[in-house]
């Protein structure tokens, strides 16, 4: 496919793309500020929010991707001028991401007593069991706020929800400060009144984007319908997004078997851990917005019976992706020595930070690829053989690698973080290819069975 056949497909990838950017980068900065903020009580706060970030973070995807079944389908409702539909996929989608916010709340309730079991240090299970009570309370307001955000994402609204991940993100720092350490007259809570501000700030925005999806007069011939749950539609939902939900966790727990494997060396390795993954997944969470512009792109032409447009949107947002991450590889290979700098003072921390930022350079590109491959993939409502073979990479290959390099011959961090290169390399490898094979079937034709 040529360079001048992608050429039409790049300014409206990059007008969705950006406001989704910041919007994922949303998710991730409440981390990143987290990690920031309490770090600067020491190594075991540090090392404590790396577990509780691990644990919750496994949780958080599954509810993440049900929510993401939402935009594809209606943004080929919307291709297809189906105003009823779109209207019952609003309805849904909010109702489907509000039981599952009830039960992922619920499900906070148990996940504390379970990180006795971790083997990690006695100090950091003792700080982070009543941090992940509190942010696993904040999933159902942040549920809510993906019902209606993904929604809006599949019309191509797609600036909404990037205001309202910038205005809640300010407020989580704010807050954060206030209350860690007892600033501008709130209480001194130390590392809880991070999970406390990430809270207040989650119920901000799902009140705010429900407001604008429910009184946008843009949005009133969605409205109209009959507001009633339909199991016919929350049915096709959640057979669209359990796959992408049960992905995701399979490649985050991954990541956070990792951080677990990495707290057996003890709470500087895992602190080490904890800045690099933080820095990691803000690039990642860029990639990840560009594949959601990718679902979208791919949903509507799709949606519009465009095989060959379907086709060029995707590999657009696989150049735009390969572009973005080499740079972003960069970026950490110059800055692996000064960025855990500001996490972190403790040169035994910040000097395996700087190794692990090194490593996170190389998969970059990888990590970007794969990302985008299921966003196009899910465009083309191809979401159950990725979660397979991310189960395989991730599980069968990554992980044991990574435990065979750092226990068995002794690299440690090292070992565990090449483990996890291979793995996002073998997905991303696959996913193109799927991708290549699956774009090129007509729209009226069934997908390929692929051996």
């Amino acid at each position: 496919m040529s360079f001048a056949s992608l050429r039409p497909h790049f300014k409206p990838t990059l007008l969705l793309a950006y406001p989704v950017v910041i919007s994922q980068l949303g998710h991730v900065l409440v981390n990143v500020c987290d990690s920031v903020v309490v770090g600067q009580l020491g190594t075991i706060p540090l090392a404590a929010v790396s577990l509780g970030v691990s644990v919750s973070t496994v949780v958080l995807v599954f509810g993440l991707g049900l929510s993401m079944g939402i935009t594809p389908l209606v943004a080929a409702a919307d291709g297809q001028r189906n105003v009823a539909r779109i209207g019952q996929l609003l309805v849904n989608g909010v109702l489907l991401c509000t039981l599952t916010g009830v039960l992922l709340a619920l499900f906070g309730l148990v996940v504390p007593w379970l990180l006795q079991f971790l083997q990690q240090p006695a100090a950091v299970v003792a700080l982070a069991a009543p941090w992940v009570r509190i942010m696993f309370l904040s999933l159902l307001p942040l549920m809510i706020f993906q019902g209606f955000r993904q929604f809006a994402e599949g019309l191509g609204l797609t600036r909404q929800a990037m205001y309202l991940s910038v205005l809640a993100n300010v407020l989580n720092a704010l807050l954060c400060y206030a209350l860690v350490f007892g600033n501008w007259g709130a209480p001194k809570m130390g590392m809880i009144g991070s999970a406390w501000a990430t809270l207040i700030a989650r119920i901000l925005m799902a009140m705010l984007m429900g407001v604008y999806v429910l009184r946008a007069p843009r949005l009133q011939q969605y409205r109209t319908g009959a507001w009633r749950a339909s199991q016919e539609v929350l049915g096709k939902l959640a057979n669209l997004g359990a796959p992408i939900g049960v992905q995701m966790m399979f490649e985050v727990g991954a990541f956070s078997m990792s951080a677990i494997m990495i707290g057996w060396l003890g709470a500087t390795a895992l602190a080490a851990h904890q800045i690099a993954i933080n820095v990691a997944s803000v690039t990642y969470m860029a990639a990840s917005g560009i594949a959601a512009a990718a679902t979208i792109r791919v949903g509507r032409q799709r949606g519009l019976g465009q095989a060959l447009g379907s086709r060029q949107a995707g590999y657009t947002a696989y150049l735009l992706t390969f572009a973005f991450m080499c740079s972003m590889g960069l970026v950490l290979i110059l800055g692996r020595s000064f960025i855990p700098t500001l996490y972190n003072h403790n040169p035994a921390v910040v000097s395996q930070a700087a190794t692990l930022l090194f490593i996170a350079a190389l998969f970059q590109v990888s990590d970007g690829l794969q990302v985008v491959g299921l966003g196009a993939l899910r465009g083309l409502e191809d979401v159950k053989w990725p979660s397979m073979v991310a189960l395989l990479a991730y599980w069968a290959v990554a992980l044991p690698l990574g435990y065979v390099l750092g226990f068995v011959f002794n690299l440690g961090a090292i070992g565990v973080w090449t483990g996890l290169l291979t793995g996002l390399t073998l997905v991303a490898g696959v996913l193109l290819w799927r991708f290549n094979r699956f774009s090129a079937v007509p729209v009226n034709e069934p997908a390929p069975v692929l051996r």
